[in-house]
């Protein structure tokens, strides 16, 4: 298990380093458009709602033997609701999307409901499946069915080290950034920069979600292969432990019968 997952981290590892510098630059792109906008309620998808429906989608992994990987994403999760939306929990109001049966299982061990799963998304985890995932959750914000949609994941940092995060997935908080407004900005836009804002947030948002998985992907095999190796070492540590106990008692049962040999010889010549 340990060598099959790291020949999958490897790859995974791969897919979520490719991706960042795009879903970073077009998060740069947006902060530098959105600088010089007087307004970002032109878009449905930055209107700001009082949070009286949530939807949180929880990404964790379909199989264990990964460490702590699935138990402290769902912990994040779980605190979530208690420490921001205790409110909206206690009406019935917050919902959970789970990519991943461990995550699923442990928000219902918690009490939360769980409307819906993703959990064959990591059979074919590509941008076009994930896509359409993402789309669904944007349609269900513009139509008022949420008010308010967070992602819980847990960010790649290496095989030993997992962020548990919570990004705001809609609505779109656009941020003023205090360095694209030094930035000339004086730039002709072909079409307008409202235009391009509406037309780069539908794809950032499916950036995002797609990135969040990638992330858990990567950080579910590098929990696993840190998870086989500390049980290599542990299982060593036992045989060898084992082995000890067995060679002495196994020299106790030959000295003991060597006594028991001798001595009847003395016996036999007194």
């Amino acid at each position: 298990m340990k060598i099959v997952s790291a020949a999958k981290l490897k790859k995974a590892q791969d897919a979520i380093y490719q991706i960042r510098p795009y879903a970073n630059k077009l998060q740069g792109i947006l902060s530098s458009l959105s600088a010089s906008l007087e307004s970002s309620e032109d878009s449905v998808y930055t209107q700001q709602r009082e949070p009286e429906k949530v939807l949180i989608v929880l990404v964790s992994s379909n199989r264990g033997l990964c460490g702590g990987f699935n138990s402290n994403i769902s912990k994040k999760a779980a605190n979530l609701v208690r420490e921001k939306y205790s409110r909206q929990h206690e009406l019935g109001n917050v919902q959970f999307l789970c990519v991943g049966k461990k995550g699923m299982m442990q928000m219902k061990y918690h009490g939360m409901k769980v409307v819906d799963n993703k959990n064959d998304i990591f059979n074919a985890l590509s941008f076009e499946n994930i896509s359409t995932i993402a789309l669904d959750l944007m349609k269900a914000f513009e139509d008022g069915s949420y008010d308010r949609i967070e992602i819980v994941y847990n960010q790649f940092k290496n095989a030993a080290v997992q962020i548990q995060t919570a990004e705001q997935f809609l609505p779109v908080e656009v941020k003023k950034d205090e360095k694209a407004e030094k930035v000339n900005n004086n730039f002709i836009y072909e079409p307008s920069k409202e235009y391009i804002i509406q037309e780069l947030i539908p794809r950032i948002l499916k950036i995002q979600f797609y990135k969040a998985l990638l992330d858990s992907h990567a950080a579910e095999h590098g929990a696993r292969l840190t998870a086989m190796h500390q049980s290599t070492d542990n299982a060593t540590e036992l045989l060898n432990y084992l082995t000890l106990q067995y060679n002495k008692a196994r020299q106790s049962s030959i000295t003991g019968e060597i006594l028991e040999i001798v001595s009847g010889a003395e016996a036999l010549k007194g």
